[in-house]
């Protein structure tokens, strides 16, 4: 499958297209385990935050550079983030990526209870933490056997507690991200396929670009920043630079 060509630095039509390479790898691997369809993805964002910063910062992410993570000190342990800043030895900020593609609803609260913790532990060790929730407006369900049981949709039901955390005050609550950015998009439907294997043989071929979702979810607080990657990565970039 080709890959979409990338422009730095990264705007809103960019990103789309590294989300669409990102989606691409995940069809290619052939499972939600791999860590393959992480590196377009983390790389892009790390290699636009790193130029964006300058010389004065380094970046550490899967698919960029050295290619690898490194640990944030915690209030309670280290954690080995998605993307960190560094500033000398000292880390500046992390972000904590996720993309979800496939039975969201038996992990959605897991996906929720996992963040706030692990915002928690590194904002109160007093290093900024931003978190970016990537997520299809449709997606698979499967049974352990990889039979499509049914086809689950990210309703405003699912995007409620991002609503209730989006008009949370950062400065109080150290389980609230300094700022998340949620990505909700949509891939052409087809509600005739039965199974795992024919779902990633049907994309391989369509080879499909992400667009952002028709749904309008209009109701978050500041907290959130939807579908709009140009503005979060600004607000990441004030951040650090006003430390």
């Amino acid at each position: 499958m080709q890959e979409e060509m990338i422009n730095f630095p990264l705007n809103n039509s960019s990103f789309l297209s590294v989300l669409s390479n990102s989606f691409r790898e995940f069809l290619a691997s052939g499972t939600s385990r791999s860590t393959a369809k992480l590196k377009p993805l983390h790389g892009a964002i790390a290699r636009d935050l790193a130029e964006k910063l300058g010389a004065e910062y380094s970046v550490f992410s899967q698919g960029y550079k050295e290619g690898k993570e490194v640990k944030i000190k915690g209030r309670y342990i280290d954690k080995a983030v998605d993307i960190t800043v560094k500033k000398g030895n000292r880390a500046v900020a992390g972000l904590s990526i996720k993309f979800v593609m496939q039975n969201y609803s038996q992990n959605s609260n897991n996906y929720f209870e996992n963040m706030l913790g692990e915002t928690a532990n590194i904002r109160s060790g007093n290093c900024p933490y931003f978190q970016i929730f990537i997520i299809l407006d449709k997606l698979p369900y499967y049974q352990r056997s990889g039979q499509l049981s049914r086809w689950e949709t990210f309703t405003d039901h699912n995007a409620e507690k991002y609503v209730i955390l989006s008009r949370d005050n950062a400065d109080v609550y150290y389980h609230t991200p300094n700022k998340t950015l949620i990505y909700i998009v949509h891939i052409p439907d087809n509600n005739d396929l039965s199974n795992s294997r024919e779902y990633m043989d049907y994309y391989r071929v369509l080879n499909p670009s992400l667009e952002l979702t028709h749904h309008d979810y209009s109701r978050f607080g500041n907290g959130v920043i939807l579908n709009d990657y140009e503005t979060f990565i600004g607000k990441v970039y004030h951040t650090i630079m006003a430390l």
